[in-house]
């Protein structure tokens, strides 16, 4: 079985069984039309999957792999344990991705990009698609570049991939999860009630949650928070700017950045 397969039968298990389990424990009343946005999240990562073919053809496995054979990075000079390695691969491209994700947020011209994400009016699991192209493309080529530095093996990086899919698919789903089982598994993982205070209209709470997989990050480096303002079933979803569902259709979210850059940012 090759990677790509790996990765979609990740990908549909987790997406279907979201999906499921958002129309029998939904957390969130729904704002926009989940059919529409679905069309459109799909119609996004549809395209994105296409660009990275086209760039980056193998992407951050085929890197790794590469990588591998040249002998190149800081695990390949070290040769450890091949499972303290993987182990330490996949939480340092962990925190990599949690140093990105403050970087987007907190440098004007990447946040133009990625507030496409943070433009939706609901919180679901189709929301982990909602990417602007320019910013997965910058995305994997900030991945990559990792990956240079660091030289974990192949199955590390597919293993970091499937396991961040599957968490951003999780992590944005709207499900209620009991209370005492939240509590439990956020001391490790990103929950969806940790990552929806991260979607709040509420600047302060959008400046915080910023893990997709370990919630480890957020807590060590000051940048949890254990509630929002409001009760989630009532948190409101989105940005301020955009509030109308006319204003988030396909064609118009890819033209996002250039409309927002004409707004004023706020951090």
């Amino acid at each position: 079985m090759d990677v790509n397969t790996i990765r979609l039968l990740v990908f549909v298990s987790v997406f279907m069984m979201m999906l499921v389990l958002e129309s029998l424990i939904p957390r969130h009343s729904t704002v926009d039309s989940k059919p529409r946005r679905l069309g459109i999240h799909l119609g996004l990562s549809g395209l994105n999957t296409l660009l990275l073919k086209l760039v980056f053809g193998a992407a951050a496995v085929g890197a790794a792999t590469t990588i591998e054979i040249k002998g190149w990075g800081l695990l390949n000079v070290l040769d450890w344990n091949n499972v303290v390695e993987l182990f330490l691969a996949v939480v340092f491209l962990d925190l990599a991705i949690y140093f990105q994700h403050v970087i987007v947020h907190k440098v004007p011209l990447f946040w133009r990009f990625h507030v496409v994400h943070h433009s939706d009016l609901d919180l679901d699991v189709s929301s982990g698609l909602r990417f602007h192209p320019v910013e997965i493309l910058a995305s994997m080529f900030y991945k990559i570049g990792i990956i240079f530095l660091l030289g974990p093996a192949p199955i590390a990086v597919l293993v970091f991939e499937a396991v961040l899919n599957g968490m951003a698919l999780f992590s944005h789903s709207n499900i209620a999860l009991p209370m005492k089982v939240d509590h439990f598994f956020k001391k490790l993982i990103v929950t969806p009630d940790m990552h929806r205070i991260h979607h709040s209209v509420e600047v302060s709470e959008t400046n915080s949650n910023y893990g997709f997989n370990l919630s480890i990050w957020d807590r060590v480096l000051g940048t949890y928070k254990e509630k929002a303002l409001k009760a989630q079933p009532e948190i409101t979803i989105g940005i301020d700017a955009f509030r109308s569902p006319n204003e988030l259709t396909f064609y118009k979210l890819l033209m996002m950045p250039k409309k927002y850059g004409k707004l004023t940012y706020v951090t």
